[in-house]
């Protein structure tokens, strides 16, 4: 693994807003690349096969929200959408989600499927109620019932994201300003000569702006305890570590690949995970296939 530290910090305008549009096109780019990636790299091709297959039901779920203006909400202004508790109803198509993990998915997840087939409606409903309430306190932990509800949710969260007009003042968030999730990976897109770091949320894939020499998890500044790493490999994903609060993120530079999507890169770099880990390193947090 090679180190870089040869990064330079910049200030951050103040405020984000984040407009009303349509992401229909997101989720299409996302299995394209991930059937892309599976083929050019045979470590990630069974978990990429897999997140496409989720992806796909994702992108309908989604289409399906935007039509019906989500409907799963007991109220509120779209602004406020987050902090609105779920209706009964949204379990609707769960059972359909669950076939497609039982179908696509690994082993540890599809006996964990027909478990919660065979829980019913209720059942499912309760689980998509704790997951949606629960913010960042953690009321799901991470593992398969965390996979379900984030996988089966996510649409929804999206569908609220691209409609929202929250909009804050002051320095970038450590959370997701609209759901209030920890990111998943980070972003560099090109910018002047340099690159623009981002961070995108785990639930909503809303991105917001963060300064490049901090670390998400502690707020660690001193470029001395904020690592960087990359492997051969995949030049354009690196592990960002601090040593600090021993926390790790990933992150997709864009001004070395532009095709990326970044959730999928994320996905696919699972060597810089494992390193990460022998290093002793842990992860700020695991992406939708639980790595």
């Amino acid at each position: 693994m090679m180190s870089d530290s040869g990064l330079s910090d910049r200030s951050l305008p103040g405020r984000r807003i984040f407009n009303r549009t349509t992401a229909q096109g997101e989720w299409q780019r996302r299995i394209a690349r991930a059937e892309e990636l599976g083929a050019q790299y045979s470590f990630a091709a069974e978990i990429l096969r897999f997140y496409a297959a989720i992806a796909r039901f994702q992108k309908d779920l989604f289409a399906e929200a935007g039509r019906s203006r989500a409907g799963v909400l007991a109220g509120g202004p779209e602004a406020e959408g987050f902090a609105c508790p779920l209706l009964p109803g949204v379990e609707k198509h769960f059972g359909d989600f669950l076939t497609v993990v039982e179908r696509n998915g690994p082993a540890p997840l599809q006996e964990p499927a027909r478990e919660l087939r065979r829980a019913g409606s209720e059942a499912h409903f309760q689980l998509l109620a704790i997951f949606w309430e629960a913010g960042d306190a953690g009321a799901v932990s991470s593992g398969p019932a965390d996979f379900f509800a984030r996988a089966f949710l996510q649409p929804y969260a999206a569908d609220i994201r691209t409609r929202s007009i929250m909009q804050w003042n002051g320095p970038a968030p450590y959370l997701c300003p609209l759901c209030k999730r920890k990111p998943v990976c980070g972003v560099l897109r090109p910018l002047g000569d340099g690159g623009q770091r981002s961070l995108v949320c785990s639930f909503c894939l809303a991105e917001w702006e963060f300064r490049r020499l901090v670390c998400p998890g502690c707020g660690e500044e001193n470029p001395a305890k904020l690592a960087i790493y990359t492997a051969e490999e995949l030049k354009h994903v690196r592990v960002e570590a601090c040593d600090s609060c021993r926390i790790y993120i990933k992150t997709v530079d864009m001004t070395k690949s532009g095709l990326a999507e970044p959730v999928v890169d994320e996905i696919a770099a699972v060597p810089l995970d494992l390193w990460a880990q022998k290093q002793g390193y842990t992860k700020l947090q695991a992406n939708l296939m639980q790595l």
